[in-house]
C-alpha cells in the first residue's frame, strides 16, 4: 500500500510523524473521509471545502491548494490501483513544542491513505440497529461543525453500541436533542417529509447529508430542518443516516424498538447509487 505523505508517496510502513505531532498529542487536526467509486473520488471538491474552512477555524495554514489535494488524491487511488475505495484525508497543525499553546512557523502535516471500501447493494441500502449513547455532545459546542480529529466522544459511543450489540450510537447534546450518529448525519420521515437536524444544532454539516437533500429535491420529496427529541422519532415513518463510506443506511429500530420503514428509502438510496457511479 502506498501513502501522501506531505507531498511524496511513500510505502505505508515507512510513513511516520513525529512523536511530537500535535495531531498524534492533542488531536489538533481535520480529516474527511471520501468514497471512491470507478476511480472517481465522490464530491471531493465539496470535502476539501469543508477542509479548507476547518483549517481557517483552527488558523492551521494548509500546506496545498485543493486543487494539488485533488490531483495528489487521483494519483494515490491510480498507484493502489484501488477503483473502489475510501480515502482519508488527514490535517494535522504538525511537529510543535509541548503545551496547548502552538507556536507560530510550524509545518502542517497533510497525509492521504486508502482503505477498502464497504460492499453496497444498489438496490437497497444497508440496515443498521441503533442505541441511544450516554454521552452527550455539549450543546452549542461550535467544533461540533467541523470533522476535527478530536473524536473521543464518538469513538466511545461506538465502544458502547457494540457493548449492546448494534451497529451504531444515537447522540444527543446536552439538552437532550438529537444531534447525529457517531459515524453519520440522521433522517427521519414524517407524514412523507424528509426531515433532519439543523447544521447549527451540534451537528456535522455532512457532504453525504447535503446529497441527500439535493437527491430530495430532484425527486420533489419535501424537506424540513428541525429539532427533535429521540422519543419523538418513533412517530414517523421511518429513520436513516448518511455518511461517505455507505451513502444512505436505513435504521431498523432505536433501543430495542423498532421503526416503521419508508418507501422513501429505497428511491433516495437508488438515486444516491446512481449518482455515486455517474459523476
Amino acid at each position: 500500500m502506498v501513502v501522501f505523505l506531505n507531498g511524496q508517496f511513500v510505502p505505508e510502513a515507512q510513513a511516520v510523524v513525529p512523536v511530537n505531532d500535535r495531531g498524534f498529542l492533542y488531536g489538533d487536526g481535520l480529516f474527511e473521509t471520501v468514497r471512491v467509486f470507478n476511480g472517481r473520488p465522490f464530491r471531493l471538491a465539496q470535502h476539501l471545502e469543508r477542509l479548507v474552512r476547518g483549517a481557517d477555524y483552527l488558523k492551521i495554514k494548509l500546506p496545498f491548494t485543493p486543487k494539488a489535494l485533488h490531483q495528489f488524491a487521483e494519483a494515490l487511488i491510480g498507484k493502489n490501483e484501488m477503483p473502489d475505495a475510501v480515502l482519508r484525508v488527514t490535517l494535522s497543525r504538525g511537529a510543535g513544542e509541548r503545551g496547548y499553546t502552538p507556536k507560530p512557523g510550524g509545518t502542517p502535516t497533510v497525509v492521504m491513505t486508502l482503505h477498502p471500501a464497504p460492499l453496497m447493494d444498489a438496490a437497497r441500502p444497508t440496515q443498521w440497529s441503533m442505541i441511544t449513547s450516554s454521552h452527550r455532545v455539549s450543546a452549542g459546542d461550535v467544533l461540533s461543525s467541523f470533522k476535527t480529529t478530536s473524536k473521543l466522544l464518538h469513538v466511545m459511543a461506538r465502544i458502547e453500541a457494540e457493548a449492546r450489540g448494534v451497529d451504531e450510537a444515537l447522540i444527543l447534546n446536552t439538552n437532550g436533542e438529537v444531534a447525529e450518529a457517531a459515524s453519520a448525519n440522521l433522517f427521519w420521515v414524517y407524514h412523507d417529509k424528509i426531515c433532519t437536524v439543523p447544521a447549527e444544532r451540534d451537528v456535522l454539516p455532512g457532504i453525504t447529508r447535503a446529497v441527500v437533500l439535493e437527491i430530495c429535491q430532484m425527486l420533489g420529496f419535501q424537506t424540513e430542518k428541525r429539532v427533535i427529541k429521540p422519543e419523538a422519532l418513533h412517530h414517523g415513518e421511518g429513520v436513516f443516516l448518511s455518511q461517505s463510506a455507505l451513502g444512505v443506511i436505513g435504521i431498523t429500530g432505536l433501543d430495542g424498538e423498532p421503526f416503521r420503514q419508508s418507501p422513501l428509502l429505497e428511491k433516495i438510496h437508488q438515486t444516491y447509487c446512481a449518482m455515486l457511479a455517474g459523476e
